[in-house]
């Protein structure tokens, strides 16, 4: 079992967390930059939403995998999450952008990051310690 500081997730939730987001980077549009990105929300309530990136040929419309997944959840009512995992094609695990850390922090200061890679490497962070200057209103 992986602990956190006040949240602990089961190992087998992680792993179909990894197995979603894999599936998710199939999914995502990148003829651009050709790097592919997935990601994996988990939730309070125990739900997993996917999302992946999609690109747009006037770059500054793409949209990330980790707020793709964001997204989807908030459309569907769910505005409370414990984990967003994400995995790219990458050496070490792959973190979230600038933009996609403010908008996880938007949601919650202790929401788990789980940034991963493809040869099966895992980092562990709390948004706060990503993002821990945000801007707030």
């Amino acid at each position: 079992m992986v602990r956190f500081m006040k949240c602990s997730i089961d190992d087998s939730i992680i792993k179909k967390m990894y197995k979603k987001a894999l599936k998710a980077r199939k999914n995502a549009y990148a003829p651009y930059s050709d790097f592919e990105v997935g990601a994996a929300l988990l939730t309070e309530e125990g739900k997993i939403f996917t999302g992946s990136n999609v690109e747009n040929v006037s770059y500054g419309l793409s949209n990330c995998a980790e707020r793709s997944a964001i997204f989807s959840a908030v459309s569907c009512g769910y505005r409370k999450y414990k984990v967003l995992l994400i995995t790219a094609d990458t050496a070490q695990p792959v973190a979230p952008c600038g933009s996609c850390r403010q908008v996880i922090k938007e949601f919650g200061n202790n929401i788990k990051v789980i940034m991963t890679n493809l040869e099966g490497n895992f980092k562990y962070k709390e948004i706060n310690e990503l993002l821990p200057d945000p801007f707030e209103r």
